[in-house]
């Protein structure tokens, strides 16, 4: 898939990428470059105290940004049960964990996407990436790669032109130590 190369490509060089997620396209960018991020949040209109998550094409992707020592072996085993999956969990954060990814947050969000092309952008990316609805601030988030060009125009770098899941919501947010429900 050409756009996966071109994306991947884009990423590395510090841009700003739109791809399908689950049940919506996301904006993406490589969460170790702050100024990519920074760029996203001026595109989506949002203030950057709010965080973002990150998503993987497999846990290894994500686990250096878990604080395991403070994860019970059984809460990891209850997330990892739900991986790949629509499921995104909230997890103490390890110092490899930016300080501009988290916001105002203690934990660090994450998910292990089922996702074809999410999953395959991650793996031709070589990492995890910040995954964000594609939309201005408050806005109804994007579908489709149209909808993608009339939001942004050429503000990204790249546009992964795939559809997105079956799911009609996006995808829940839950506290792994807690229970507590942040998103549904």
């Amino acid at each position: 898939m050409p756009d996966l190369d071109d994306a991947a490509a884009a990423l590395r060089r510090g841009g700003v990428v739109a791809y399908p997620t689950e049940s919506v396209y996301g904006l993406g960018c490589d969460p170790h470059n702050e100024a990519a991020l920074s760029r996203l949040f001026v595109l989506k209109q949002r203030p950057q105290q709010q965080g973002v998550l990150l998503i993987a094409a497999d846990f290894a992707q994500i686990e250096r940004y878990i604080a395991l020592d403070e994860v019970p072996t059984e809460t990891l085993e209850r997330v990892r049960a739900t991986w790949p999956g629509p499921h995104t969990w909230i997890l103490p954060r390890s110092p490899e964990v930016p300080a501009w990814i988290a916001g105002s947050h203690a934990g660090i969000a994450l998910r292990v996407t089922a996702h074809g092309p999410a999953a395959a952008l991650c793996r031709a990316f070589g990492g995890a990436l910040v995954s964000t609805s594609a939309n201005r601030h408050g806005e109804p988030p994007a579908r489709t790669a149209t909808e993608i060009r009339k939001v942004f125009g050429d503000g990204l770098d790249a546009i992964v032109d795939a559809p997105v899941g079956g799911l009609e919501r996006p995808t829940t947010i839950r506290d792994a130590i807690s229970g507590e429900l942040v998103r549904h």
